[in-house]
């Protein structure tokens, strides 16, 4: 017999798939909704009278007003609210900054806001309730779940409250979840990384697992140590363990060593959070992409990656996307964030209704030499070279070698193996076919013989460690 909360959590589902249902059948107007709600709440902000927000009544007026801006650019805003002033890039103060790393100058603070907030907490829930909703199953719910995440203690900066995004949303888990919640809060509390897995790997190990969730790389450490430590698969250590939740990066490469370290398939919904908004989850098990969630307080709009760079490229809404395009992502929020690049690219795999794949990033490219060659496109290459052999990867980088010692500039991919190839050479001939199908510009560099083909660096684990790699791929410079 299911528990009641089991049994509760259908009807409840079937309600939130009829809402989302609503609106996402009712894109165009459902974006426009959002995009007034947005200029209105702003006018009187001091962003929104720089920028003139009370003479914006059209896209077209949006669009000549405010230019797309990164980080940087609108960093003197968020100094003026890190500093505690008030009705800068919001009304009022946000009442979080999730705190990530910067490239050019340390830290950056994201602004949360009490319209942002919710947001990220419903769409998180209302993943797993389309899940259940889709396939009936609710049991789930009675087992113990664990969500990796950072820790949930906060500093504080001139009265608000900072943080990693998943270490704030912590605090925001339902209460009739906190009983099958792991770890416990003394272990999320843990700020070293090894130390923390090792007590969560403690905590669980005799629990009834149900869901997992986390970062790939942070649960593939959480799963090897539990099969180190208990000698056993986790689908056999955990036996009801049947959803996989995960977000962050490109879950791909990581596949075939899940399923090796599970010992069996689970069902998984792939999220797209970020400290800048929720934007997406997978609401269907079949289906490719994740449902953009465009009544979330989120204003889209799109670049095509390969124009993104040039002056005053193209902005694009959701009523003039295409799909299978490389687009950079920008977004203006109740976070307080207008026309901000995420740094994100993305592709459409459906417009009816809307789901997207993360593509990449716009500065994880290699075009040294004009090939734009994206991280989606690297991956691909070696998820294609891989697959039905016995080599598996544990990390690898790409990066232009652009002033060899002797030869033509090439690419070095310089990987870490958990398998080595039996043959290195026949691996870097099927790499190096699959980026010529799918990259033309780097087709036509190898054929005008201003490349040569790829090489393969073997990375020893140490070596690996030391670059951070984390399935990404550098950015010439």
């Amino acid at each position: 017999m299911p528990s009641f909360k089991a049994a509760l959590s259908k009807p409840f589902a079937k309600y939130v798939a009829k809402r989302i249902q609503k609106w996402s059948s009712k894109p165009i107007e459902t974006q426009q909704k959002v995009f007034e709600n947005l200029i209105s709440e702003a006018t009187h902000t001091a962003f929104g009278k720089d920028h003139n927000f009370s003479a914006i009544s059209t896209y077209a007026d949006f669009q000549s007003k405010v230019p797309i801006r990164d980080y940087e650019e609108l960093k003197p805003y968020v100094e003026r609210v890190v500093a505690g002033e008030e009705d800068i890039l919001w009304k009022g103060k946000p009442i979080y900054f999730a705190k990530t790393s910067g490239t050019t100058s340390g830290a950056k603070y994201i602004p949360i806001t009490k319209e942002s907030m919710p947001t990220h907490v419903e769409a998180a829930r209302n993943a797993i309730l389309m899940y259940i909703h889709e396939t009936g199953n609710s049991k789930f719910v009675d087992g113990k779940m664990i969500f990796l995440q950072g820790s949930p203690i906060l500093e504080e900066k001139h009265g608000i409250k900072l943080g990693r995004l998943s270490g704030i949303v912590a605090h925001y888990v339902p209460k009739y979840l906190q009983k099958n919640r792991l770890p416990s809060l003394k272990t999320n509390c843990i700020d070293d990384w090894e130390t923390k897995v090792e007590a969560i790997v403690d905590e669980t190990i005799n629990e009834d697992m149900s869901i997992i969730s986390g970062i790939p790389s942070w649960v593939q450490m959480y799963f090897e140590k539990l099969v180190e430590k208990s000698g056993q698969n986790v689908g056999d250590l955990f036996k009801n363990f049947n959803l996989f939740i995960f977000g962050g990066v490109n879950y791909e490469p990581y596949r075939a060593k899940f399923e090796n370290l599970i010992g069996r398939k689970v069902d998984s919904i792939e999220l797209y959070p970020a400290s800048e908004g929720f934007f997406a989850f997978q609401d269907k098990q079949n289906e490719r992409g994740m449902l953009l969630q465009l009544n979330s307080g989120i204003f889209y709009e799109f670049v095509e990656a390969d124009h993104f760079f040039e002056d005053n490229p193209k902005r694009l809404t959701i009523a003039d996307v295409k799909l299978s395009v490389n687009y950079v992502m920008i977004i203006s929020s109740t976070a307080g964030l207008w026309a901000y690049n995420i740094g994100d690219t993305v592709e459409f795999t459906s417009l009816k209704p809307y789901r997207v794949i993360v593509s990449g990033r716009i500065k994880h490219f290699i075009s040294a030499f004009g090939e734009h060659v994206i991280g989606k496109e690297v991956e691909q290459a070696l998820k294609e070279a891989t697959e039905g052999t016995s080599i598996s990867v544990n990390e690898f980088t790409v990066a232009p070698q652009i002033s060899p010692e002797e030869g033509l500039p090439y690419h070095e991919w310089l990987i870490e193996f958990e398998n080595e190839p039996d043959n290195l050479d026949e691996l870097i001939i099927a790499l190096e076919q699959s980026l010529q199908q799918q990259n033309s510009y780097y087709l036509d560099l190898i054929k005008g013989k201003v490349l040569r083909p790829l090489l393969v660096t073997k990375l020893k684990r140490w070596i690996s460690n030391l670059y951070e790699i984390d399935w990404k791929i550098r950015r010439s410079k």
